[in-house]
C-alpha cells in the first residue's frame, strides 16, 4: 500500500511523449469549463449542453449576446426573422421543439402577426387573413442559453432582431398593437383595404367603361365603391365602380 504511489509516480515519468501531451488539452478543457461557469449564461459562446442540439456557434458573432437593457430574468416579447411564406409552419416547428426539450416554462405565446381584412374577388366580398409582417414572427419567452440555442437552431429561423447582435425586446406599445390584432373579435366585418386616394389617376379594367382612364373623385370604403371622373364625349362624367374594377396608373 505504501509503495503504490511511488510506482505510479515512476510510471508517469516513464510514459511515452504522446501520453504526456494528452494532459495539455485536458488542462485547457478544465480552464475553459471554469471560465464558462464564471460567466453569465446568456453571454456564453458555448452550448454543449444546450437544448437546441449542443452545436456551438460557427463564429463569435453567433454567440447569444446579452439582450439590450440587461440579462433577461423574465419573459419578454422578441421578434424573430424567419423564411417568408413559412411563418405558420415555422411557428409550429418551434412549438414542437420546445415541448421535446421540456422548456415550456420559458415560453408563452408564439404569434404570426395577422389582421383580418375584407376584399372583393370575382365580384364577391370575403374576409381574409393577411400577414402584418411577412418574414417575421413574435415570441414571448425568457432568454437564456438553452432557449437562445433552441430558437436559433430551429429550421427556418434566421435570428432575433436587434442592434449589434443583441436581441432587443419589443416595446409595450408595439406588443399591444400586435396582440390586440391577433386576439381581436372576428365576428365584425373589418374595413376594406382600398389602395386608392382621392385624386389618384386610374384605369378601368372591367365593365362598360373598360380601358377608360380618369381621376378618383370619391371613395366609399364601407361598400367598396370608388367614383371616378372620366371623359365621355368631351365632358367630365362621374362613374361609380367597384374598387376592384380599377387599377392605378
Amino acid at each position: 500500500m505504501i509503495d503504490e504511489p511511488d510506482n505510479s509516480t515512476a510510471d508517469v515519468g516513464d510514459a511515452p511523449a504522446a501520453e504526456g501531451a494528452a494532459s495539455a488539452p485536458q488542462a485547457e478543457i478544465r480552464a475553459t469549463t471554469e471560465a464558462d461557469q464564471s460567466s453569465p449564461a446568456v453571454n456564453s459562446a458555448g452550448g454543449g449542453n444546450s437544448a437546441g442540439g449542443g452545436r456551438a456557434p460557427q463564429s463569435p458573432s453567433d454567440s447569444p449576446e446579452q439582450p439590450e437593457g440587461g440579462a433577461s430574468s423574465e419573459k419578454q416579447w422578441y421578434i424573430l426573422k424567419v423564411q417568408s411564406n413559412r411563418e405558420d409552419s415555422i411557428r409550429d416547428a418551434l412549438q414542437r421543439r420546445i415541448a421535446v426539450a421540456g422548456l415550456q416554462d420559458y415560453f408563452d405565446e408564439i404569434i404570426v402577426p395577422i389582421e383580418m381584412v375584407s376584399e372583393f374577388k370575382n365580384g364577391k366580398k370575403r374576409v381574409v387573413k393577411r400577414k402584418l409582417y411577412p418574414g417575421y414572427i413574435v415570441v414571448h419567452m425568457e432568454l437564456n442559453e438553452d432557449t437562445w440555442f433552441l430558437v436559433r437552431e430551429t429550421p427556418g429561423i434566421g435570428d432575433f432582431t436587434g442592434s449589434g447582435g443583441k436581441p432587443t425586446p419589443m416595446q409595450p406599445h408595439d406588443v399591444n398593437k400586435i396582440v390586440a390584432k391577433a386576439e381581436g373579435p372576428t365576428d365584425e366585418a373589418p374595413p376594406l383595404q382600398i389602395g386608392f386616394n382621392s385624386g389618384d389617376r386610374v384605369k378601368i379594367k372591367e365593365g362598360t367603361f373598360e380601358n377608360f382612364e380618369g381621376d378618383v373623385d370619391a371613395i366609399d370604403r364601407a361598400n367598396g365603391r370608388v367614383t371616378v371622373m372620366i371623359n365621355i364625349f368631351g365632358r367630365s362624367t362621374p362613374v361609380e365602380l367597384e374598387y376592384w374594377q380599377i387599377e392605378p396608373l
